[in-house]
């Protein structure tokens, strides 16, 4: 398929289901410099493998990514780079400790991004929310039920005490 010219399309007639995993979230940002230096004050390190254009941050079996939101546009066939409002998607970051959601919160803040909910007693346990210097929603989020592996990986199929 390779020896094609880029821009050619390929239509099948037979269907395959993707594997239920993903592996990479594709955040489109403003500035990819800009953005992967307050992804890098949270304190995450940069894979060695991005490029100017295109940052990788490895998240142990995926990857979260940033590239300029024009280009992202662009290679989806979008109309437009910018919309406005909710875009009801939000990544989750499951804190180890209750005491740790503020505490992060704090650290996304100081990072340069912008706390949208504080630390919050919720009916599940304890709950904040940040934006990213794009408008990229985060939930910092603590709940007794969740179940991890050694590792701090979720383990989807499980709940605590069930």
């Amino acid at each position: 398929m390779l020896d094609q010219a880029v821009g050619h399309t390929y239509i099948f007639g037979e269907t395959l289901a993707p594997s239920q995993r993903m592996h990479m979230v594709l955040l489109g940002v403003n500035d990819v410099a800009k953005s992967a230096k307050f992804y890098e004050a949270l304190g995450w390190r940069r894979s060695p493998t991005s490029s100017d254009g295109f940052v990788k941050f490895n998240m142990d079996g995926y990857a979260i990514s940033l590239i300029n939101r024009t280009d992202l546009a662009n290679d989806a066939l979008e109309p437009t780079a910018s919309k406005s409002g909710f875009s009801g998607v939000a990544l989750i970051h499951m804190a180890r400790q209750p005491e740790d959601v503020p505490r992060i919160l704090a650290q996304a803040e100081k990072a340069g991004g912008v706390v949208v909910k504080p630390a919050t007693r919720t009916n599940w346990g304890i709950a904040g929310y940040f934006k990213d210097p794009d408008g990229h929603l985060f939930e910092v989020d603590w709940e007794p039920v969740w179940v991890f592996d050694d590792a701090h990986n979720l383990v989807v199929d499980k709940l605590s005490g069930a």
